[in-house]
């Protein structure tokens, strides 16, 4: 009847309609007196019902005197709970048939009248949208029309949709037998306590005015969907604007999980809407896509953005808790649902499986609160900002549960009908939106913040790297200092000396950022210091430790000294740093702590000769710690592989840098070129000289 319905207001000529009622003792036996004029008529009854299916029940000359009675006036004061339209009429399982599901039928004598006594215009029947769950409709035995497809298969329905049906041409006046036969499906009572047949008054008249009412009652069901679909561009813009900022920061997945969310309920809502206004999506397909598939999801995904929200230390445990919740739930509402329940699944099984599910769905909402318990709790104001959004949650995604006990209430706001689970998703997403702007607004601050401050940082790094290595006679000194997107401790310094040799130092400062920078500045500053009165590598080191231990709360540094006299005779003293490596092969240091820990530490000493063409390599942990996207390390190996052979510093450096560089990368190449007429032979073995003979610096 598609063809028939129109979008439009029509002014709908109501002529006066005569009811007569002949006493109750002939009721049974007399027909409905329904007086035609340019109007129509409420068949309210009594009908006459019958649980079960027999075909012959459609014939006219049916003695249906023994069937029970069906009055179908609404209940004062009655609305439709998901519509919000007035007039609903409870189903036949309040109505003596509490466990009623499949097939039923409904009878009615008519007799048709004309109030002028002129021939009565064709007439047509119009069936009320609000049905469980499809029917078929015959006159006088007659096949009239049916909503939803009944084959021998069985019955398909789908979801609630305004039919009218012709009467055939010879049916315009005297006795009419209108004989309804319904289906409803098992899972139906599950959805509601009043289910079952019609909901509605079938109305018998003019089919002008039929058609006309039918048209009304298209755009009756355009002012119900109006509600839902103003929300979906609402939706729509929350979902793109969690996925343009998921974009600008990929460390917020709560973005993500937001606009899924809302992606999730666009589908649902799609979905809903387009089953009033098309007749090809079976009921079936539609519960299993909203109820089994998006609902849990949409649950689901809603708990997750919250954890992800108030950043829980507890997230694994709380993907695996949810996650865990949807799959049962999932299962569960299969198992509730066609084409499971009924056939596999025994009806008698809904004893248990419905309570589960809805404990289920309740413990999504348990969890939910108990998230923002744990959000309060961590993240302080944070989590009293989402108070408000979280508590309105439950009245959208509880709406069948409410509305199952009545607690659900339609009210028209200029002209639609909306309930209040359309004020609570705009408000949640509303504040939601808000709070998620705020936190990027911030963040981006932050971001700019420390944008400013690694620059800052880095350009105090940059004046503290020496810019040209100095030129001492008889050493071909070569430094390459690469720094890493965030800027990081490294430091180095090469000095020559009185005695005509060099002093070089190399470390690595633990931390990033401005701290970083700063306490780099403040060892440089102290070598140079040191560097004026000894040139014993531990007795610069004792120095260094002394001025850094209490400086700095947390902080340390990794340094290595050493000094190369003229004649290639060589002290070294390290402080938790990477040994160097002679001729490409490491030098074994002892093993000492670091700087900054603590104060009493001493520092050993290690000598070794530097002979004519013997290299020094002295690298920060960036060059073996340096990672390619498979996660393999560039490695002490391929390091000292490099300084064996004598690879200059800038081909050691690009080759970590190349590889994947996580950290700023140092590298230092010492190579003593001349013999010194002082300088002693023998091989470059290293030797360790006790703590007491180290040298101090008072």
């Amino acid at each position: 009847m598609h063809s028939i319905r129109g979008r439009c207001f029509l002014t709908l000529a109501l002529a006066v309609f005569a009811l007569t009622f002949f006493s109750s003792s002939a009721l049974a036996e007399a027909p409905f007196r329904a007086s035609i004029g340019n109007a129509v008529v409420e068949l309210t009854g009594p009908w006459r019902f019958h649980p079960g299916d027999n075909m012959a029940w459609a014939q006219p000359d049916f003695d249906d005197s023994s069937w029970s009675k069906m009055d179908l006036t609404p209940p004062p004061g009655s609305y439709d709970p998901v519509s919000g339209i007035g007039g609903f009429v409870p189903g036949w399982t309040t109505k003596g048939f509490p466990k009623l599901t499949g097939y039923a039928w409904y009878r009615m004598r008519v007799n048709v009248v004309s109030n002028s006594g002129s021939e009565v215009p064709p007439l047509a029947i119009r069936m009320p949208e609000d049905v469980d769950d499809a029917y078929q409709v015959y006159a006088n035995g007659q096949y009239i029309g049916e909503f939803g497809r009944f084959s021998a298969k069985g019955v398909t329905f789908i979801n609630a949709q305004p039919r009218a049906f012709a009467l055939p041409a010879n049916m315009r006046g005297g006795p009419i037998v209108l004989a309804v036969r319904f289906w409803m499906d098992a899972g139906t009572p599950l959805t509601a306590v009043d289910v079952g047949g019609l909901h509605g008054v079938p109305l018998l008249g003019q089919a002008e005015t039929i058609n006309s009412m039918l048209q009304m009652a298209w755009y009756e069901i355009d002012r119900g969907e109006a509600a839902v679909i103003f929300r979906v561009p609402i939706v729509g813009i929350v979902a793109l604007l969690g996925l343009v900022l998921f974009w600008l920061d990929r460390r917020e997945k709560a973005y993500l999980w937001l606009a899924l969310a809302c992606v999730l309920y666009l589908s649902f809502a799609a979905t809903s809407v387009l089953g009033y206004y098309v007749s090809w999506m079976p009921m079936v397909w539609e519960n299993l896509f909203t109820d089994v598939v998006l609902n849990p999801l949409i649950f689901g995904c809603w708990a997750i953005f919250w954890g992800c929200w108030f950043a829980l230390p507890e997230m694994r445990r709380i993907h695996r808790i949810i996650w865990g919740f949807v799959l049962l739930l999932i299962l569960g509402v299969a198992m509730l649902r066609a084409p499971l329940f009924g056939s596999l699944v025994p009806v008698s099984a809904a004893s248990w499986l419905f309570p589960l599910t809805e404990v289920l769905k309740f413990a999504f909402g348990a969890v939910l609160f108990w998230i923002l318990y744990r959000g309060i709790r961590l993240r302080g104001i944070e989590g009293w900002l989402a108070l408000i959004p979280v508590l309105l949650m439950p009245i959208w995604l509880y709406q069948d549960e409410l509305t199952t006990l009545h607690l659900y209430r339609v009210f028209n706001l200029f002209s639609l009908p909306v309930g209040p689970n359309f004020f609570a998703l705009i408000i949640t997403l509303t504040a939601i939106s808000v709070l998620m702007m705020r936190r990027f607004i911030r963040g981006l601050r932050e971001k700019q913040q420390l944008e400013t401050e690694m620059e800052q940082a880095r350009q105090v790094q940059q004046l503290l790297v020496p810019e040209k290595t100095p030129s001492i006679p008889g050493f071909a000194i070569e430094s390459e200092y690469r720094s890493a997107k965030q800027v990081g401790g490294d430091f180095f310094q090469i000095m020559p000396t009185e005695d005509g040799g060099l002093l070089a130092v190399i470390g690595d400062v633990s931390g990033k950022g401005m701290p970083a920078a700063m306490t780099v500045g403040l060892l440089v500053g102290a070598i140079r210091s040191l560097a004026e009165i000894s040139s014993e590598p531990a007795a610069i080191l004792r120095g260094l430790n002394r001025r850094l231990c209490g400086r700095v709360e947390g902080q340390f540094a990794t340094c290595l000294v050493l000094h190369v006299a003229a004649d290639g005779e060589t002290a070294l003293a390290n402080a938790g740093h990477l040994p160097p490596y002679l001729n490409g092969s490491e030098i074994e240091l002892p093993g000492c702590l670091p700087l900054g820990i603590d104060s009493g530490a001493e520092f050993s000493t290690a000598r070794t000769r530097l002979h004519p063409g013997d290299s020094l390599v002295l690298v920060t942990d960036g060059v073996a710690e340096a990672r390619d996207a498979a996660g393999r390390l560039f490695g002490f190996e391929e390091t000292a592989r490099l300084a064996q052979e004598n690879r200059p510093a800038i081909e050691i450096a690009a080759a970590a840098q190349h590889f994947g560089q996580q950290d700023d990368i140092t590298v230092l190449r010492i190579q003593r070129t001349r013999a010194d007429a002082t300088a002693e032979s023998g091989s470059s073995s290293v030797r360790f000289v006790g703590l007491a003979d180290a040298g101090a610096l008072s």
